[in-house]
Order: C-alpha cells, then structure tokens, then sequence
C-alpha cells in the first residue's frame, strides 16, 4: 500500500525553511519528499497543511496503560507516534519478585495500577518483550529506572552504596542497557533514587557513558537550591563523560524567580566547556506527579509499606507536618512553593476517596473537617500512597525563555490516570498554537524541529524524526491557523484541534483514512534499530 501526500507545505524536522509538496509513502517507509511525487495507491490533498515527522514525547508516563490498552489516544491526537518510557527513575522493570507489592504501590501514583497483569517480566527485556507480544500503538522507546535498577541491589532503605553496592548497582544497569535501555533515568526527590549520593550517580553514569546514552534526571532541587542542583549534576557530566539531559525543566516556586539569570549561566557554561547538555519541558506553569512527594524523604525509607505505618503513627505525622512546615535543606517542599491552594488532588485509587479528585488541599479539608495537610495524609494512607495531583509553580516568562533554549525539546510528561493535566492530551499542539502562532515565541520550523528531529538526535533514535527517503513513516498532517489545545485544568480530557492526520509506521491511525480496529503499527525501539 503506498500513499501520497500532496499540495502541502513540507517542515522535513531539520529546522530548515518549509518548502512546498508533500511525502510518499510505501511499505512503511518513506520513499519520496519533495514536489513531482510518483503516484501512489492513495493521494491526500493537504493543501495548508503541514505535513512534518511524527512528534517524540521525550518524557512519558504511559509504561503499564500501554501494556493493557496499546493506542494511547491522548498521545496519538496530539501527533505524538514515538515515546519515551520510563522516567524519573521509577517504572516498570527490573522488578524482582521479592519487591513486587511494595514497588505496585510505590509505582501506582505516577502510572496507575492494575490486577489483570502478572507483574512476572522481572527485567527490561522482560518488559520489552512483553510490550511486543502484546503491541503497541506508538513506538516505544525505554530507559533503565534508577529506582529500579537500586531496589534490584540494595532494596528499598534509605542506605549509602558501599563499593560492593555500586559493582551491583552498575552490573544492573549494564545489563539492561544491553537489553535495549536508550539511557538511565533518575528522579531525585523519589525514593529510592533520593537516597543516592553523587558517588554513586557517577558510579552508574560512567557505565551509561560507556554506552554512549544519556542520563535522563529529575535533578535534586528545581526549587530552593536548584543552583546547588545544577551544579552537582554538571560536575556528574565533567566527571564522567555521560550526556545529560534533565527532565521537565523549570524553575519551582515564585520566590525562586531571582535565581532566573544563573540558571541560564549554568546552563551558558556548560556550553561554553562542551558539556552535552539538552533539556525537554511541558509548555505550562503548573506540574503534576505523585502527591506523596509533599511528604520528606524520610517518610518513604523502606518502602510504601514503612511510609503507611508512619502515616498510621501519630509521633511520624508531626515529624512529617513539621518538616512540611519547616522545610528541610535542599529538599525541594512542593507545599511551600505551591501552597495548599495550589495542589490539587488529579487521581485516587478507591471509590471511597473519589470526591477529592479535583480538589485542592484546602477545599479537601474543608470536605473532610481537618487542616489541609492533616486531610491530604489521611488521603495518602487511606489510597496506600496512590494518589496523584497537579502542582502550580511557576512564572510564564520563565516558560517561555527556556523554550526558546537551544537545549529544550517538548514533552508532554502527561500522567494518564484521575483527572489528568491538561498537557496530557495537549502539550505539543500548546506549542504550536499559543507559543509559535499566537506569541510568536520562535518560527515554526524550530518548534517542529524541538519535537521531532532534536529528540531524535538526542536519544539516538534512528531513522525517525525527520521526512527523508528510507526513515519510518511517521507523519503528523497539521492546520498552521488552526491547531491548538483545548484541555483546562478543569476539563482536560479534551483532544486538540488542528491534528489532520497521524500515521506511525506507513499505518494512519488518526484522520481520514484510519480504520476502527487496527493491528497496534507501533514498535518496541532498541538503540541501533
């Protein structure tokens, strides 16, 4: 089956000047860009369309949905046809036996829950496997969780590495880089990951520098000491070689907005020294993760398991809302730099607790007759800690500044359970839309570019990201005047406008064209495939 479109204007993903024509398409690959196309079984006339690559979601949550549900539809109608799963140092595998229950609650705030899964993969090529046996709808990208890769060799405490931990820690992680892993992730305010000092950071980020892949960091502080932070993972690169690549990048808290101008001199020095430094970032001033990470580090040591007995204790509580109240050095206080009104519950786990979804902190207590915090502890040990919420943190112009970075590329970092973020369904077309059409933040061809050719450079994706003879067939059919979010913060399950068409693999899976049931066309990518 071959397929033509036609009558277009051509952003190939390279960041070059739009051209006119169009793209042919035979047997999943491209095989034709320009004008005087060769005919084909079908012809799409996309006159004031762009036609450009398949958008790459370089930070997202859809690691155990997609292995029970493989078309991601808040993924697809946004243009998204690659992602990049496990982020933040907690997901799916390497999951021993031993640790499964506990890690099923740990994991349940950021990618859901299920009881239709076996949970048996035990290893990345485990999960890879599984995910191919099962199909996916997008292709699939996976990096190795440092949390994993830790509760594997050192369990769940809040312990140092010794030198026979880190042989353990790094033989983990070799081996799942050689099973297909495109890179380590970490995300340093989740335990266990939190417990891990920079000698062991360096330890594991000198085996992913042997490999040539990057380290994917939710850094320690993007807060209070977000300085402090950079500079620990910049020394990390200068140590040991590794590409770093820090996740949803931003700036938390209002009263952070004077440390702006160093951020951006780190981020200026590390590219005067040759440092490789590159950035993704969801185009909003609001956040969302798990909501146990209001509580401090300490709470969660052992596991979720040890964190519902000390949420069950009342001497652990006070600790907790003390620490909360005071804040800790260099642990980075979500309620502090989003206040209680600021944070509202995005998902639970039972019936019993479903009136708090979409409330905030505040209106919560009030629901429930107790001070904000007392009511958002009893939600946590009442949801065993799976309960997810949305953040807001920062300031539009900061947004707008580090998008413009030569580093940055888009991501959606979209949780896919509860009442979701709005950048869930539509971070990129938010881009397309208010950023390049209606702000002007940068041209059209740059924006299209940090969401298909960058992240393809950046993670060693190959043979994807730009509209070339003999690269996969992933191609986004969009509206330049019309494309546009959609989703609020009160109602985001709302799909955006201006997406025509998307097509993974030669396959068209949204738009005209697309069939109601077809086989997943998405692909389990390894690095070199």
């Amino acid at each position: 089956m071959s397929i033509r479109i036609d009558n277009a204007r051509i952003i190939d993903g390279s960041g070059e000047p739009s051209t006119p024509g169009g793209v042919r398409v035979e047997n999943g690959l491209i095989t034709h860009v320009g004008t005087d196309l060769p005919e084909a079984d079908e012809t799409i006339d996309a006159k004031g369309r762009v036609v450009c690559p398949g958008f790459i979601d370089t930070h997202s949550h859809s690691d155990l949905v997609v292995m029970e549900a493989p078309f991601i539809l808040p993924k697809i109608r946004q243009g998204v046809t690659t992602e990049i799963l496990g982020q933040d140092g907690i997901s799916m595998a390497p999951l021993p036996h031993e640790h499964i229950q506990a890690w099923r609650r740990n994991l349940g705030g950021l990618e859901g829950e299920s009881d239709t899964l076996d949970w048996g993969w035990q290893t990345t090529e485990g999960y890879l496997n599984r995910l191919e046996r099962s199909g996916v709808g997008t292709n699939v990208c996976y990096l190795a969780p440092h949390g994993n890769v830790r509760m594997e060799a050192m369990g769940l405490d809040d312990l140092k590495a010794g030198p026979e931990d880190l042989r353990r820690l790094q033989a983990v992680l070799r081996r799942e880089l050689e099973a297909g892993a495109f890179g380590l992730s970490t995300g340093l305010i989740y335990p266990p990951c939190t417990y891990a000092d920079k000698a062991e950071m360096e330890a594991l980020c000198s085996v992913a520098a042997e490999f040539g892949r990057p380290l994917v960091i939710h850094q320690r502080s993007e807060a209070d000491t977000i300085l402090e932070s950079m500079a620990e993972v910049l020394d990390i690169a200068r140590n040991t070689g590794v590409h770093i690549h820090f996740s949803h990048f931003k700036i938390c808290g209002k009263n952070n907005a004077d440390k702006f101008e160093r951020v951006l001199g780190l981020l200026d020095q590390a590219a005067d020294e040759g440092l490789k430094v590159t950035m993704d970032q969801y185009p909003y001033v609001a956040g969302s993760t798990m909501l146990g990470a209001i509580l401090p580090p300490w709470a969660h040591a052992g596991g979720t398991d040890r964190l519902l007995e000390r949420l069950a204790d009342e001497s652990a509580r006070a600790g907790m809302l003390r620490d909360i109240r005071e804040g800790i050095v260099g642990w980075d206080n979500f309620v502090a730099f989003a206040g209680v009104d600021g944070i509202f519950v995005t998902s639970v786990r039972t019936e019993a607790n479903r009136d708090a979804v979409g409330k905030t902190l505040v209106e919560l207590g009030e629901m429930r007759g107790k001070p904000p915090l007392e009511a958002a502890l009893d939600l946590l040990l009442q949801e065993e800690n799976a309960v997810g919420m949305v953040d807001f943190y920062g300031l539009e112009e900061h947004v707008k500044a580090f998008m413009a970075r030569p580093e940055m590329n888009v991501c959606t970092d979209g949780l896919l359970g509860g009442t979701p973020h709005p950048r869930t369904y539509g971070a990129f077309p938010r881009v397309l839309g208010k950023y390049v059409r209606e702000e002007q933040v940068m041209p059209l061809e740059t924006a299209v570019r940090k969401m298909t050719g960058k992240p393809a450079e950046t993670f060693g994706i190959d043979r994807r990201g730009l509209l070339k003879p003999g690269h996969h067939a992933d191609i986004v059919l969009f509206d330049p005047d019309t494309v546009r979010d959609r989703g609020t913060y009160t109602e985001p399950r709302q799909h955006p406008t201006g997406i025509d068409l998307v097509m993974i693999n030669g396959v068209i899976v949204h738009g005209d064209g697309a069939t109601d049931n077809p086989t997943p066309p998405g692909k389990v990518l390894r690095p070199g495939e």
